[in-house]
């Protein structure tokens, strides 16, 4: 398999892909490593995870470029991206103990009653490429401190930092045979599928989720699913215009827009709609485009030359229909998956770009007269991952937050994950919560001890 670096379309290395056989034998060793890996003590399990969070630090450098080189996103951002990933592993390392220690419920009696939090076994981790570290972290952090055993898929566009993951996690003590790579393209992911797993997780596209889901529902094992969203902002009169409009575009850009929680859509009250635009267009023309290895860039290439016609297919549904480019919308004239971040007004929703996940530095400013305009355009989506509304009035927007159908909200705020809230979709954005406890307990299943003495 051919790794090629998105920003200068050269070949970086080649990696060999698993086979059926190597597969097979993988899966093996990880059966057999669970079954000793769960007798080890909590403790010691998140000790070794505790090695791995060091590491990620002091190797930081290379696993930053070894990223950009690969996806693409801007230097900086891919030491964001560890940092983040430090972050969560820390919240995991401090309160699974708590979380997975066994429960008490009748402690009275001639029956006591506890609840005790058994591992799941082998499970897979289908991961994604925009935040590899990210969501990686989300899954098999708190799997292997749960005492389960990991088959890691790194999506074929991050197969380098999948490697860096694997070495690091086994130089921190995480046994060989409790996680392992299956290194490949869609075909490696289906023998991923043909095995007798104990639990599948998955982050990525709707269409991949959903072909997944139908595919183990029959083994009756745990699946999630992290999937894609069309998310929302609103923004109210009564903001600060300029902050508004800067928050809205970095939420919009960040990772060169290849976010599932990126602000794809936008509504302004039609007061601050003209001023909203004008500023949002001066900031998103300063933005710098080019090299992700170069200091001050802030737009590198997408990760996937197939995603830039995609959102170029979007760019002309919506001129087609009436929409008009402020920004952007070209390609420009130099080697890599670059487009030109694009700002589109007279937008509506018979537009693919206001309806479709776009997944790139494309948005749609739409005018709206009122919070009800607004709400009813918000929730006109499949989607229901995030939703953001501006506003100086926490009443009046937790009115518009409550009307959403999404597993996250938020106020004067956007594209923002917490490891202590559950990361959740609900729709077409997913099954299931990582992080907070109840990411804690998704890789657990609870047995009930009724005891009489």
């Amino acid at each position: 398999m051919k790794i090629i670096n998105p920003a200068t379309e050269e070949v970086i290395t080649t990696i060999p892909d698993d086979t059926k056989e190597s597969i097979r034998q993988k899966f093996k060793l990880l059966t057999e490593g669970q079954r000793v890996w769960a007798s080890v003590s909590l403790p010691e399990r998140i000790a070794a995870i505790e090695k791995f969070w060091s590491l990620l630090d002091t190797e930081k450098d290379v696993l930053a470029e070894t990223l950009t080189k690969e996806m693409g996103k801007p230097l900086q951002q891919s030491y964001n991206e560890l940092n983040g990933a430090r972050n969560r592993i820390r919240y995991f390392i401090d309160h699974s103990e708590k979380h997975l220690a066994e429960e008490w419920i009748t402690e009275e009696g001639g029956t006591k009653e506890k609840i005790v939090f058994d591992p799941l076994g082998v499970i897979a981790n289908i991961s994604a490429w925009n935040y590899p570290y990210l969501v990686g972290v989300n899954v098999f952090i708190p799997a292997l401190i749960g005492g389960n055993a990991v088959f890691y898929k790194p999506s074929e566009y991050t197969s380098l930092t999948g490697t860096h993951i694997l070495e690091l996690l086994h130089k921190a003590g995480i046994p060989s045979d409790c996680f392992q790579l299956a290194i490949g393209k869609k075909e490696v992911g289906e023998l991923l599928l043909d095995l007798p797993l104990d639990g599948y997780f998955f982050t990525g596209s709707y269409k991949t989720g959903k072909y997944i889901a139908e595919k183990v529902a029959s083994k009756l094992v745990p699946c999630q699913l992290e999937l894609g969203g069309k998310d929302p902002m609103y923004v109210m009169e009564d903001v600060e215009v300029a902050k508004a409009a800067a928050d809205a575009l970095e939420g919009v850009v960040y990772n060169n827009g290849q976010s599932c929680c990126a602000v794809e859509r936008i509504y302004v009250h039609q007061k601050i709609y003209d001023a909203f635009v004008q500023s949002y267009v001066e900031q998103c023309s300063k933005l710098t485009l080019g090299d992700p290895l170069t200091k001050g860039t802030d737009i590198g290439p997408l990760a996937r030359p197939e995603q830039r016609e995609f959102l170029l297919s979007q760019i002309s549904d919506a001129i087609f229909k009436g929409a008009a480019v402020l920004h952007g919308g070209n390609l420009p004239e130099k080697k890599g998956y670059f487009l030109e971040p694009t700002v589109l007004v007279n937008v509506d929703h018979t537009m693919d770009v206001m309806m479709e996940e776009s997944f790139g530095p494309v948005v749609g400013i739409q005018k709206v007269a009122s919070d009800k305009e607004a709400i009813e355009l918000m929730k006109d989506t499949k989607y229901g991952l995030t939703a953001a509304v501006y506003s100086k009035d926490f009443d009046r927007a937790e009115k518009v937050m409550k009307a959403m159908n999404t597993g996250s909200v938020y106020w004067n705020c956007c594209d923002r994950v917490s490891a202590s809230l559950p990361w959740s979709g609900r729709k077409a954005s997913g099954l299931g919560s990582t992080l907070s406890y109840q990411g804690i307990r998704a890789f657990v299943q609870p047995k009930a001890y009724h005891l009489r003495g």
